[in-house]
């Protein structure tokens, strides 16, 4: 830059010089520092006329333009317009010079034929010309706020954008036919946005608004990374993003069938990525669910920003199908009257896709069980033809968590109907050592009652499958029962023996405290030995019976 700076600097002293007299004032603009004639200047500038004349110091040498738009490039065609030198103006860089013209007062009303009337002409008469021109002027104004907005420049490049956007939406005049939406993907997202506004008011139709918006989209947000490296984003950056998204979401059109679901679940997706205002959020739930019939397990994978091992948001994905599932409810119970009994096919295709994408979250670890029954009990159970698919995914719910207990692994088939499995699964089902017990029985009695009524073709081999599983279930049941008998007997003896071992422990004590007492009050305590010995020696008297007589 200072290099380019220098040598700008470098050609326009070189002009000044060349009217073989002595340069009187210096110009600084940013880094650079051009040495021009006061004379030339105050003849087209009325702000450098006023500098001059009006400064303090009697000879002043020194002017400093560190404000003025476009910078030293834009400054140095100001300079060479003052010395008469010739000089392109192009769409690139008219509106610079149009508002440095502003700013330096270069008006025709000052002086005829001026800077400002020339770079007026041109916006006119070129700039705004095609559609290509008037958004490379439009770009150019990025930098020159608010001065270019004042100067009604950007109205004036959105409102000619905007009207040949629609004429080619309608009659394309080159190919492919969508290739002005390419055109409006260099702006920032405030000019894109009055852009889409301003196209809104012409009447133009929400296909096209929408063809627009996905095109911008998809360059502007293809370097937004999701998951950044250590969660690390620069907040400027993250905030440029952020406003991105809002204003994106602001200007979506009505239209249900505008967008494909894909681009709104990774639209949502960023949003959740960058903690976008709850109210963006909101908006593009609300549409997703306008449309989830037509959603796929990526599309679900795609809310849920799971990559294969991480799991990062389910609570859209559960506010998103909630949604759905009641307002199918309501119009199912208007309709028909009864919601339990008849659910539309657009339900039943949720509820498949659901099982699926339920079955790609089961191996994660972060996927409680409490998160697990949720998302499977999100769609009504008489939704599911039949409860294959959920069986699959409890099945390896079960087998990626095998330190669920016996308690939660029934909770886990809680969602599950074994009588509404098919026979392959109930077969499948008699044999998995990952399940409860319960849930086994349950689905051979089912296979059980069937045979016995005849209404199932089981044949031979199946039947006797079934005979054998139903054995060996019975016998795991039994086994389980009789261990848990034992133990609890186990544990009654125990606590009776620890009860036992106290009462004794009481009873001898209470004994000897009694016995002690009496011993100091017996009066024969001192007797001999040999008397004791004696006494206990005499052998006992047999009493006479006594005998009752008869009068008679």
């Amino acid at each position: 830059m200072s290099a380019r700076h220098s040598s700008a600097m470098e050609r326009t002293c070189q002009w000044a010089f060349s009217q073989e007299i002595p340069t009187d004032v210096v110009v600084d603009v940013g880094e650079a520092s051009f040495s021009l004639h006061k004379f030339t200047l105050v003849a087209k500038s009325n702000l450098m006329r006023e500098l001059i004349l009006e400064s303090k110091e009697s000879d002043l040498t020194r002017i400093d333009l560190k404000q003025v738009p476009g910078g030293p490039e834009i400054f140095e065609k100001v300079a060479q317009f003052c010395y008469g030198v010739n000089f392109e103006i192009t769409v690139h860089n008219v509106a610079a010079l149009r508002c440095a013209a502003e700013y330096l007062q270069m008006t025709d009303e000052f002086c005829s034929d001026n800077l400002a009337g020339r770079t007026e002409d041109f916006i006119t008469q070129v700039a705004l010309a095609t559609l290509s021109d008037a958004i490379v002027v439009l770009k150019s104004c990025e930098d020159l706020l608010p001065i270019a907005e004042d100067l009604k420049i950007v109205q004036r490049c959105v409102e000619v954008a905007s009207a040949k956007a629609c004429v080619e939406a309608n009659c394309p005049s080159s190919s492919p036919p969508n290739w002005w939406t390419e055109e409006l993907t260099v702006l920032n997202v405030s000019f894109f946005k009055r852009i889409m506004t301003a196209m809104k008011l012409r009447g133009a139709k929400g296909l096209t608004i929408a063809s627009a918006i996905i095109t911008y989209t998809e360059r502007s947000l293809q370097d937004i990374a999701v998951h950044s490296p250590n969660g690390i984003r620069s907040p400027e950056i993250r905030a440029t993003q952020i406003e991105l998204i809002e204003s994106i979401v602001a200007i979506l059109p009505r239209e249900k069938t505008a967008f494909h679901i894909s681009f709104l679940c990774s639209l949502l997706r960023s949003a959740i990525a960058l903690k976008a205002d709850a109210k963006c959020k909101k908006e593009l739930e609300s549409r997703i669910s306008a449309v989830l019939d037509h959603i796929t397990v990526d599309d679900l994978l795609t809310i849920s920003s799971y990559d294969g091992q991480r799991l990062f948001d389910l609570d859209s994905v559960k506010r998103i199908v909630s949604s759905y599932v009641e307002k199918e409810k309501s119009v199912e119970v208007f309709n028909v009257g009864n919601f339990r009994e008849v659910c539309s096919a657009g339900v039943q295709r949720i509820a498949k896709t659901l099982d699926t994408y339920l079955g790609e979250l089961a191996p994660c670890e972060e996927l409680t069980l409490s998160k697990f029954n949720e998302i499977a009990n999100l769609i009504p159970k008489m939704a599911r033809k039949g409860d294959d698919d959920l069986y699959r995914t409890i099945d390896i719910y079960l087998k990626a968590h095998p330190n669920l207990d016996e308690i939660e692994r029934e909770k886990a088939c809680s969602t599950m109907d074994p009588l509404r499995l098919s026979h392959e699964a109930r077969l499948h089902a008699s044999q998995n050592k990952r399940l409860p017990v319960q849930v086994v029985l349950h689905a051979l009695y089912y296979d059980k009652l069937q045979l016995r009524s005849g209404k199932e073709d089981l044949g031979a081999d199946a039947a006797a499958t079934c005979v054998r599983a139903e054995a060996d279930a019975s016998l795991v049941k039994e086994n389980e029962e009789l261990r848990s008998e034992l133990l609890k007997m186990k544990l009654y003896i125990d606590e009776m023996s620890t009860k036992n071992q106290g009462v004794a422990s009481k009873k001898n004590a209470f004994f000897a405290s009694v016995s002690k007492k009496l011993g100091k009050l017996n009066p024969f305590k001192q007797v001999s030995k040999d008397t004791l010995q004696i006494a206990e020696s005499r052998p006992e008297t047999a009493k006479p019976r006594r005998r009752r007589f008869s009068i008679s």
